[in-house]
């Protein structure tokens, strides 16, 4: 039996029925966020201990049997990044072996199997390649690329499964928060708790999004874009974002990773811009208490949030049962949208990227 360890040959089946060009220019023009997706799917099988069967094809439904072990047990994990088109023409990634190196780690911690990060790029260059018309051209637009794995197992035993696919998926992707940059509200959930130490919080997988949904409703009720979790009374994260702190005194301060915290590869990446800018970049426990306060007092200048979706965007107010905490300026910070600019710079081709953290897809 031949395996994908014996090679990385990706078998192609091309769609039958690809929208046509005037169709796909005309979702590119306002493509969202996860709203259309392109014409075909990168699919890995795994079975009998090892990848088999790399292929690209037509994308479309997943025949599922009622018994199928992720619908039972919720044993499935996904990834999320962007590819972007570059003045030349050409399509790179950014970092996508941060993102390989924490799907194994929420793999290992679903109990699925671990896929090798030379598979896992490779299923973005295969796709992008033969998807590439999708990736769009516009300021600030991109193409997300969705890796996901689940259990496919036929079974109602509580156990591992012994069957998994691997698949990716890509979407043509405006601003996550639709329109220009602003200040968004954030809704402070004191009801709900995200996860938990020794939970699946540090990984990134579906039931850690389904325990947000509904206080993101709640904070939705409020005019909240977002809602914002702690762990008795220490900042943690967003739904979907890490949060990120400006001080006065040239700090630039984020939670500590506490088991509970995904580490997004987003926040690591603006950790180390923070350092090349000359800031005390400091990773702590941050008390809400220590946000309404240092506002209030004027030690906190900026706060904003960071995601691969929503890149970086300004927090603009806190709001609490108890109250306000209002935006630190009356502007999107200075400091926060350096890091964006420059962040994007790389990303897109524009500023320099002394790191090495681009790939190139095509």
């Amino acid at each position: 039996m031949t395996t994908v360890a014996d090679g990385l040959t990706f078998a192609r089946t091309l769609s039958e029925n690809p929208r046509s060009a005037a169709e796909r220019a005309e979702i590119l023009q306002n493509p969202g966020f996860g709203d259309w997706f392109t014409d075909h799917t990168a699919v890995i099988d795994y079975h009998d201990g090892a990848w088999h069967d790399a292929r690209i094809e037509p994308y479309g439904p997943i025949p599922m049997d009622p018994a199928c072990a992720v619908l039972h047990y919720a044993q499935e994990i996904f990834e999320g990044l962007k590819a972007y088109r570059h003045a030349d023409g050409s399509i790179w990634t950014f970092r996508p072996e941060k993102n390989a190196a924490r799907m194994k780690r929420s793999a290992h911690r679903l109990a699925l199997p671990q896929l090798p990060e030379e598979l896992f790029v490779e299923s973005l260059r295969q796709l992008v390649d033969v998807d590439r018309a999708w990736v769009p051209d516009g300021q600030g637009e991109s193409l997300y690329l969705r890796p996901f794995m689940f259990a496919t197992e036929n079974f109602l035993g509580v156990r591992p499964s012994r069957e998994v696919t691997y698949r990716v998926i890509a979407s043509p992707a405006g601003n996550y928060f639709g329109g220009e940059v602003a200040p968004v509200s954030i809704w402070l959930s004191e009801q709900y708790a995200r996860a938990g130490r020794g939970g699946t919080g540090a990984a990134k997988c579906g039931g850690n999004y389904a325990a947000s949904l509904l206080p993101q409703l709640e904070a939705e009720a409020h005019g909240c874009k977002q809602v914002l979790f702690l762990d008795d009374g220490a900042v943690e994260e967003l739904g979907g974002m890490n949060v990120f702190f400006v001080y006065a005194d040239g700090r630039l301060v984020t939670p500590a990773l506490s088991g509970s915290i995904l580490e997004g590869v987003t926040r690591d990446s603006v950790l180390q811009l923070g350092r090349d800018r000359g800031l005390d970049v400091q990773e702590r426990q941050v008390m809400i208490d220590e946000w309404r306060d240092g506002v209030e007092s004027g030690q906190i200048t900026e706060v904003f949030a960071c995601g691969t979706a929503a890149v970086i965007t300004p927090i603009g107010e806190l709001k609490t049962e108890r109250g306000t905490v209002s935006s630190p300026a009356s502007e999107t910070g200075g400091v926060t949208m350096g890091i964006r600019g420059q962040l994007l710079g790389i990303q897109t081709g524009t500023a320099e990227d002394t790191h090495g953290w681009l790939t190139r897809l095509v």
